[in-house]
Protein backbone atom coordinates (compact mmCIF):
# COMPACT_ATOMS: atom_id res chain seq x y z
CA UNK A 1 0.00 0.00 0.00
CA UNK A 2 1.89 3.43 -1.28
CA UNK A 3 1.39 6.02 1.65
CA UNK A 4 -0.63 9.15 0.13
CA UNK A 5 1.71 11.68 0.05
CA UNK A 6 4.81 11.20 -1.94
CA UNK A 7 7.85 11.40 0.70
CA UNK A 8 6.03 10.24 3.71
CA UNK A 9 7.00 6.69 4.28
CA UNK A 10 10.22 6.58 6.49
CA UNK A 11 10.71 7.15 10.04
CA UNK A 12 10.41 10.88 11.17
CA UNK A 13 11.95 12.74 14.80
CA UNK A 14 10.09 14.98 16.38
CA UNK A 15 12.26 18.41 16.62
CA UNK A 16 10.10 20.15 18.95
CA UNK A 17 12.51 23.16 18.98
CA UNK A 18 10.95 24.37 15.76
CA UNK A 19 7.13 23.55 16.39
CA UNK A 20 5.01 26.94 16.08
CA UNK A 21 1.56 27.33 17.27
CA UNK A 22 -0.63 24.02 16.94
CA UNK A 23 1.89 22.13 14.61
CA UNK A 24 4.72 19.65 15.32
CA UNK A 25 7.74 19.48 13.37
CA UNK A 26 9.35 16.08 12.20
CA UNK A 27 12.67 15.60 10.77
CA UNK A 28 14.26 12.63 9.41
CA UNK A 29 15.76 10.55 11.66
CA UNK A 30 19.49 11.18 10.43
CA UNK A 31 19.10 15.01 10.97
CA UNK A 32 21.69 16.98 13.44
CA UNK A 33 19.47 17.52 15.99
CA UNK A 34 20.28 19.68 18.99
CA UNK A 35 21.01 17.73 22.35
CA UNK A 36 18.02 16.78 24.26
CA UNK A 37 16.74 14.57 26.57
CA UNK A 38 15.24 11.66 24.36
CA UNK A 39 12.86 12.57 21.09
CA UNK A 40 9.48 11.12 20.57
CA UNK A 41 8.75 10.16 16.17
CA UNK A 42 7.05 8.73 14.34
CA UNK A 43 7.69 5.97 11.27
CA UNK A 44 5.20 5.51 8.23
CA UNK A 45 5.59 2.04 6.59
CA UNK A 46 4.55 1.34 2.71
CA UNK A 47 2.99 -1.73 4.24
CA UNK A 48 0.28 0.04 5.99
CA UNK A 49 2.41 -0.13 9.59
CA UNK A 50 2.66 3.15 12.26
CA UNK A 51 5.00 2.98 14.63
CA UNK A 52 4.62 5.72 17.12
CA UNK A 53 8.68 6.20 18.87
CA UNK A 54 7.61 7.15 22.75
CA UNK A 55 10.70 8.24 25.16
CA UNK A 56 11.26 5.84 27.65
CA UNK A 57 13.24 4.28 30.38
CA UNK A 58 16.63 6.13 30.02
CA UNK A 59 15.76 8.34 26.94
CA UNK A 60 15.37 5.29 24.53
CA UNK A 61 13.13 5.22 22.18
CA UNK A 62 10.57 2.21 22.63
CA UNK A 63 8.09 1.40 20.13
CA UNK A 64 4.35 1.12 20.15
CA UNK A 65 2.75 -0.38 16.81
CA UNK A 66 -0.20 0.57 14.84
CA UNK A 67 -1.47 0.95 11.77
CA UNK A 68 -2.26 4.25 9.00
CA UNK A 69 -4.37 4.79 6.73
CA UNK A 70 -5.45 7.38 4.28
CA UNK A 71 -8.14 10.03 5.68
CA UNK A 72 -9.24 13.09 3.91
CA UNK A 73 -7.19 14.98 1.35
CA UNK A 74 -3.42 15.59 2.61
CA UNK A 75 -4.33 13.45 6.26
CA UNK A 76 -3.29 10.21 7.62
CA UNK A 77 -5.19 8.45 10.44
CA UNK A 78 -2.67 6.66 13.07
CA UNK A 79 -3.97 4.03 16.06
CA UNK A 80 -1.53 2.55 17.73
CA UNK A 81 -1.64 0.07 20.54
CA UNK A 82 -1.68 3.04 22.96
CA UNK A 83 -5.61 3.44 22.06
CA UNK A 84 -7.56 5.94 19.73
CA UNK A 85 -7.45 7.10 16.75
CA UNK A 86 -5.57 10.04 15.61
CA UNK A 87 -5.71 12.25 12.61
CA UNK A 88 -2.03 13.71 11.13
CA UNK A 89 -3.16 16.75 8.84
CA UNK A 90 0.11 17.15 6.80
CA UNK A 91 0.60 20.90 6.90
CA UNK A 92 4.17 20.48 5.11
CA UNK A 93 6.32 17.39 3.48
CA UNK A 94 9.52 18.10 1.91
CA UNK A 95 12.65 15.55 2.00
CA UNK A 96 14.50 17.35 5.04
CA UNK A 97 10.91 18.55 7.31
CA UNK A 98 7.28 17.23 7.71
CA UNK A 99 4.89 19.28 9.49
CA UNK A 100 1.61 17.94 11.35
CA UNK A 101 -1.28 19.12 13.13
CA UNK A 102 -2.65 16.50 15.14
CA UNK A 103 -6.92 15.95 15.70
CA UNK A 104 -8.90 13.29 17.26
CA UNK A 105 -10.05 10.84 15.15
CA UNK A 106 -13.57 9.67 14.09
Amino acid sequence: MPTPMDGLAGRWTHSFEEDHDDIAVYRPSDHDFPRARGRDGIEFSTDGSFTEWAVGRGDAREPIPGRWRAAETNSVAVNTERGGEQVLEVVHLAPDRLEVRRRAGR
